[in-house]
């Protein structure tokens, strides 16, 4: 099994504590213009995912969703969700603890693309 998105074990923890404030969780990998490409945080269902979101996986027990024309950029990389100091975007929920998510990524194998 190969993953598309995975978080890192600082990720992890600070999913476990937004929930713990917010209860369920989702995500969205953001391409757009106010947030560059940050991951955003959700309340579950606070954001509203159409056709042209496809659900890559999920993180911390929490849905991960990109944009299907985002996809066609990363598509051949793993994403891996880490968090940094400082505010995230304006409409995600970790923006109060100081910290922010990250996405960084890395190439497939030729061996993992061939499982995907």
């Amino acid at each position: 099994m190969v993953d598309r998105v995975v978080a890192t074990d600082a990720a992890l923890e600070l999913i476990e504590k937004l929930k713990g404030i917010h209860g369920p969780l989702m995500f969205h990998q953001s391409g757009g213009c106010c947030d560059g490409s940050a991951p955003m945080c959700y309340e579950l269902g606070e954001f509203r995912v159409g056709e042209s979101d496809l659900l890559l996986g999920e993180i911390g027990d929490s849905p991960f969703y990109i944009a299907k024309d985002q996809y066609e950029y990363w598509k051949h990389t793993q994403l891996i969700i880490d968090v940094v100091p400082g505010r995230g975007g304006m409409f995600s929920l970790e923006g109060p603890e100081g910290k922010r998510f990250l996405t960084k990524s890395r190439l497939f194998t030729e061996e993992e693309n061939a499982v995907l």
